[in-house]
């Protein structure tokens, strides 16, 4: 590690590089690359637009419990991301099993009412109206409680990913 502090920052730097091309493998050293990939990203996604008249809920998500209505994330993504509005199924409750998502990120925006979840490390935690959970790849989780008009925004990434039941 430097000594003094303009080493320090030019080594932080090269660090911080380093890591951003070992982490983001399709970019590379050359000059550019990271702008032709975002370039690249850019071009594979399609503008997407959808009201709530035109999609409407259905049952045909993950859990039993839970309505799901598609944003049209992930045709618009080509498959790189999900959006949707979960929320819940009139006349049924959480059943509290512990499960866990094969994925790379998941978060969580509550619009109405509330839930309780238990996430493994960090214990059970009551979200409401605003709160914003960033659940890490492969966390343990489950949900025990909701409301009857408990609803949420998740956004996922990868599209299409993996649940195991614990």
């Amino acid at each position: 590690i430097p000594a003094r502090w303009s080493d320090w920052q030019t080594w932080r730097t090269e660090r911080k590089d380093w890591y951003y091309r070992r982490t983001h493998w399709k970019t590379c050293s050359a000059s550019g690359v990271k702008q032709a990939y975002l370039s690249n990203l850019e071009t594979e996604m399609k503008f997407s637009i959808q009201h709530a008249k035109d999609k409407p809920f259905t049952h045909d998500g993950l859990r039993e419990y839970f309505d799901y209505r598609d944003l049209g994330i992930f045709d618009a993504t080509d498959g790189k991301a999900v959006m949707h509005v979960i929320r819940a199924s009139k006349g049924s409750n959480a059943t509290g099993e512990w499960h866990r998502h094969e994925l790379n990120f998941q978060f969580v925006y509550v619009l109405k009412g509330w839930a309780i979840y238990e996430y493994e490390g960090h214990g059970q935690h009551k979200l409401v109206e605003g709160t914003c959970v960033h659940q890490p790849p492969h966390i343990r989780h489950r949900e025990i409680e909701h409301s009857d008009d408990f609803e949420v925004l998740e956004i996922v990434l990868p599209g299409e990913f993996k649940t195991i039941t614990m």
